[in-house]
């Protein structure tokens, strides 16, 4: 018996009770094959600064987030926010102990750090102190 797993396009909708040709947005981090699960789940500041930036282009944000509220969600970001026991979470420090100097903020966009020249690549500015 050969099973033939066609592959998904990022961002089809192929749930139950969906028309195959609606037009219905669909979320930025589901790709079908699940490789965004560790940057949305990750306790690496980038990783979740780049999470909090690609929920913030998703047409799916408000909901998104409010579904996670309403689930309390254990963790992860849920709809541009990071939540921890189900509550929202304004900033999560690096594993250590803090620098006797405060580090400037480091800019953050969907790919990583930017440089901060750059501002208009900028989208969320990560105090890393």
């Amino acid at each position: 018996m050969n099973i033939v797993i066609e592959p998904r396009e990022p961002d089809c909708i192929d749930a139950p009770g969906v028309d195959a040709g609606s037009t219905a947005p669909a979320a930025r981090c589901a790709d079908g094959n699940g490789t965004l699960t560790a940057l949305f789940f990750s306790d690496d500041v980038i990783d979740i600064a780049r999470a909090k930036a690609m929920c913030r282009r998703c047409p799916l944000q408000a909901s998104c987030l409010a579904d996670a509220l309403e689930r309390a969600e254990p963790w992860g970001v849920w709809g541009g926010e990071l939540l921890s026991g189900g509550r929202i979470v304004a900033n999560k420090r690096p594993c250590g102990r803090p620098p006797k100097r405060p580090r400037p903020a480091l800019i953050v966009d969907e790919l990583g750090p930017v440089n901060p020249r750059d501002a208009g690549l900028a989208d969320v500015a990560v105090d890393v102190a």
